[in-house]
């Protein structure tokens, strides 16, 4: 008997918890919000993916989320003959304090040292398996909003910080004219 008054509870207790409807746990609530047409819409900006979009003729980055623009940086681009290539890509690797070597003497500079013209971070976005494209920082600021860079996207340093801390590996990047 015991056995059986055992029995029931359980499959009671089973029947009850599984009547209920789930409640969902808060981050897995929609947000919503009223429009000036009165019209709900849900706020899902949170799970929107990132993406980055560079545009060479304005010299500026812009984040955005989904098809929000987050924000905006100046940059500098590729000069003639080293053009920053057009095209998708993706966030291939991100380094702090990423090493620095000459294209044409091979010397290298390590991260985090004064001379370093990478600056303390790094976002590659393009490789051809030997030369590298990315976003990072300059100990030349006068040089954003110019094209003097073999290719890379050169930032103010305290723009590509925070745009590190942004973005993820695969993030989509997109070159534009």
């Amino acid at each position: 008997m015991l056995r059986q008054s055992f029995k029931l509870v359980i499959i009671t207790s089973a029947f009850v918890l599984n009547s209920h409807p789930a409640i969902p746990l808060a981050s897995e609530m929609t947000v919503t919000s009223q429009t000036s047409s009165n019209n709900l819409v849900a706020n899902d900006s949170n799970t929107l993916p990132l993406h980055l979009k560079i545009s060479l003729s304005d010299r500026q980055v812009t984040l955005y989320r989904g098809k929000t623009q987050i924000k905006s940086y100046p940059i500098a681009v590729g000069r003639q003959g080293w053009e920053t290539p057009i095209g998708n890509f993706q966030i291939l690797n991100m380094l702090k304090n990423p090493t620095w070597i000459n294209p044409f003497t091979e010397k290298a500079i390590p991260g985090g040292h004064a001379e370093n013209p990478l600056g303390n971070y790094w976002i590659g976005f393009w490789t051809d398996g030997k030369n590298w494209v990315g976003f990072h920082g300059t100990p030349n600021p006068d040089s954003i909003g110019k094209a003097v860079s073999h290719g890379c996207i050169r930032m103010y340093n305290h723009d590509i910080k925070e745009l590190f801390h942004q973005v993820d590996l695969g993030t989509p990047v997109t070159v534009e004219p």
